[in-house]
Formats: C-alpha cells, sequence, structure tokens
C-alpha cells in the first residue's frame, strides 16, 4: 500500500484543528497541533486525541491531564508554531491555567481533560480523556482539508 497516497486519501476528510496543552513536571507550558481529535462518550464526558508515537508529545502524555483547545478561524500561525513550524514574531496568548492545565487565548473551545484510557493505535496511541470542564463561543473554526488550512463559514448551511 502506498502510504503517501493514503494519507491524501485521509486528507479528503475535513477535520478540525486543536492544540493540545498540558504541564510538563516542573511546570512548564507544552504543547503540539492535532487534527485527531473527537468525541467519544457524553456520559461519561469523553474525547479522543491521536498522537504520533515518535512525538515528544507522546512520552510526555503518558498519564498526564490535558487541554485541547481548539483554533478559530485566525489562529494558522498559532497552528503552525505548536507543529514545530517556528512563526518568527509570535507572541502566544495563553488565558490563566485552569485546574487541569494551560489553555490557549481566542480559541474556539476548550476542553479540560483527566486521563481515562489509551490504546495502541499502530504508529500512533489513542489517549482518550474524561472532560472535566469546558468552555466555547460562536467564532469561525479552523479546519484542515487537503493538507490545507481552511475556515468554516458563519451562517452557511448545505440542505
Amino acid at each position: 500500500m502506498d502510504i503517501k497516497d493514503l494519507r491524501n486519501c485521509f486528507g479528503h476528510f475535513a477535520t478540525g484543528v486543536t492544540i493540545v496543552t498540558w504541564n510538563d513536571d516542573n511546570g512548564n507550558r507544552k504543547g503540539i497541533t492535532i487534527n485527531s481529535f473527537t468525541s467519544v462518550s457524553l456520559d461519561p464526558p469523553l474525547a479522543l486525541i491521536s498522537i504520533d508515537k515518535g512525538t515528544k508529545a507522546f512520552n510526555e502524555l503518558q498519564n498526564r491531564k490535558f487541554v485541547i483547545n481548539i483554533l478559530s478561524a485566525e489562529q494558522i500561525p498559532l497552528a503552525l508554531q505548536f507543529a514545530g513550524k517556528q512563526q518568527e514574531g509570535l507572541d502566544v496568548e495563553w488565558l490563566e491555567d485552569s485546574n487541569v492545565g494551560p489553555r490557549l487565548a481566542n480559541t474556539v473551545g476548550t476542553l479540560e481533560c483527566s486521563p481515562w484510557e489509551q490504546y495502541d493505535g499502530g504508529d500512533h496511541v489513542l489517549f482518550i480523556g474524561k472532560v472535566e470542564d469546558y468552555i466555547y463561543n460562536k467564532n469561525e473554526s479552523l479546519l484542515f482539508h487537503k493538507g490545507q488550512f481552511i475556515q468554516t463559514m458563519d451562517n452557511s448551511v448545505v440542505k
């Protein structure tokens, strides 16, 4: 199977863009951009993130609380920064840390999660977090589709 072509096929499914953040053992704010995020359950409230085993985040997120920050349409530079692509002059804005961890400012929403379960997913690990708290607003979301960032459009309804 051609892995690059399979990735292109997966890329035809539009996903939201998030940054997962946490505090390391020294209290430093850490984060990684991901688009593999989904709701799992409402009762109990569970959310899933998928993290590549080859990343530092994989090791650092083991049994650790984390925050899923849903990015707004204006936060492409932030998505790139936390994906490891330095954005010269970018000032990362934070809200006051919650009891769970660091939250980014100006997002569409945040989901504060405590560890629930994790599962092997091939070259990734699926981390399921129990949602302890959340906030959201009505801002437009940042999406990823066919290798490019796109945004939701206000008042657009497909019938």
